[in-house]
């Protein structure tokens, strides 16, 4: 009876997937999210090509139609601000994208130091040069890791507007000093003994946001910089001592601070702002419809959907794949390389997209591949697709990867309809074209670049 309804359920997802293969098929998708002020697109690993390229073509039409005002992504405030800096044409933001990418050292640095973003920051520059500078679509990053760095752009700020309490902040940062920008030497500190300097970090932002009438008045956007830092800063802290005890507090940690991050920018950006974010589908797809609800955890794209539950306002668009490449590490800090993924778990999600193959054509093994789907749910509980009620595994791969153990682990029991609003489904991926990778012989060379698809 199981095999009975998967078989039918494959012939659902056939009669309901629309073809993926170029930008025009994107139609159905980009009328369904034109509206929303939040579109969060997702990825289900770290290192897929296609992910990026697809991301990349949904936020440029998105910009084109004057449905973006800022694109803010799963990365490091103070790295990702360069970016911002050089989209934006600023005197003295770098040469070339590829330069200002190549800048970013904390691990995993493929993330964002990739062809795929070079090309997209390189159009968006070619755009942004076409609008008054006030309209400029931005680049940030939302995450919370950067606690040394975020520190130093505090001071540097104080520095250049307030040199006294410049010293002021220094002085407070210094609590950090002993663990010698080693976040989980510092962690592993405050179980040891009752004390942590989260009173200092927060004294720092209590003290900039003090002068924020003053400092504003000269520049808004180098302030606003300055209290974001101040922010990670106070963040981080908080995080890596949850981290240290384990348990799901430190992913919410996590996911609450990119979320008070992305609120932040929408502020910022005034009342008529709309937002893309680029994460992993385990930030954008809803976590109240998979087993990390049990599990205590939320994550970015439940947290705004209920913070902003009128009809339309969140669009979450997950993505998937069921063979390739991908570039990931084995450890946590080791080097990445390209690694071959094994065929998606039977009855995933994954695999009854592979066996629905594309609508209109038959399924073969020679055909396959090339049969990317997209998935447009109409927000009931199974989108629209007879089947889909029922939860399915889910593949999610993240920057640490076994691809030898990855039938065992790597998949989220998912809602799938109620998890996300649509879903692109690319058959067969390759690894993302990461600056200096090295290549494993399995790994197909790079076709599209610069185009982006």
């Amino acid at each position: 009876m199981v095999g009975k309804n998967h078989d039918e359920l494959v012939k659902a997802l056939r009669a309901a997937a629309r073809p993926l293969q170029g930008d025009e098929d994107l139609a159905p998708l980009l009328n369904k999210i034109k509206r929303a002020r939040y579109v969060l697109l997702g990825e289900a690993t770290h290192g897929t090509h296609e992910f990026y390229a697809w991301r990349a073509a949904i936020t440029k039409r998105l910009i084109q139609q004057r449905q973006c005002s800022f694109i803010a992504v799963e990365g490091d405030w103070p790295d990702c601000y360069r970016v911002n800096r050089y989209v934006k044409a600023y005197a003295d933001s770098g040469d070339s994208a590829e330069q200002v990418l190549r800048s970013f050292d904390r691990w995993p640095t493929w993330m964002w130091s990739n062809r795929e973003i070079a090309e997209l920051a390189e159009w968006l520059r070619l755009h942004n040069l076409q609008l008054e500078p006030e309209q400029r679509i931005g680049f940030y990053g939302l995450d919370v890791y950067s606690l040394w760095d975020s520190m130093t752009a505090v001071v540097n700020y104080l520095e250049t507007v307030d040199p006294a309490l410049a010293r002021a902040a220094r002085r407070a940062y210094m609590c950090f000093e002993p663990y010698g920008e080693d976040a989980q030497a510092y962690a592993r500190a405050t179980v040891m003994v009752p004390a942590s300097c989260e009173d200092e970090t927060v004294a720092v932002l209590r003290a900039l946001r003090a002068k924020a009438p003053a400092y504003q008045q000269d520049d808004r956007e180098a302030y606003y910089n300055a209290e974001q830092n101040a922010l990670i800063a106070r963040g981080a802290e908080r995080y890596y001592r949850a981290m240290i005890q384990h348990g799901q507090n430190s992913w919410n940690v996590r996911d609450r601070h990119m979320t008070e991050t992305l609120e932040r920018l929408m502020d910022y950006h005034g009342p008529h702002a709309r937002a893309v974010v680029w994460e992993h589908n385990t930030h954008v797809g809803d976590a109240r419809f998979t087993n990390m609800a049990r599990a205590g955890m939320v994550n970015v794209g439940q947290l705004i959907r209920e913070a902003h539950p009128e009809p339309g306002v969140v669009r979450l668009v997950g993505f998937g794949t069921h063979s390739g490449t991908v570039i990931a590490a084995r450890e946590w800090g080791a080097p990445m390389q390209a690694m071959r993924m094994p065929h998606a778990r039977v009855n995933s999600l994954e695999d009854l997209l592979h066996r629905a193959g594309a609508p209109g054509l038959a399924v073969s093994t020679t055909t396959m591949h090339k049969q990317n789907s997209l998935l447009v749910f109409n927000g009931s509980d199974d989108g629209g697709i007879p089947g889909l009620d029922k939860s399915l595994d889910h593949r999610a791969i993240g920057v640490v990867y076994h691809p030898e153990a990855e039938r065992r682990s790597n998949y989220v029991p998912t809602l799938v309809p109620r998890r996300y609003d649509a879903f692109l489904f690319i058959d067969h991926t390759r690894a993302l074209d990461a600056f200096d990778v090295p290549l494993s012989p399995d790994t197909e060379p790079p076709e599209t670049y610069p185009s982006g698809m």
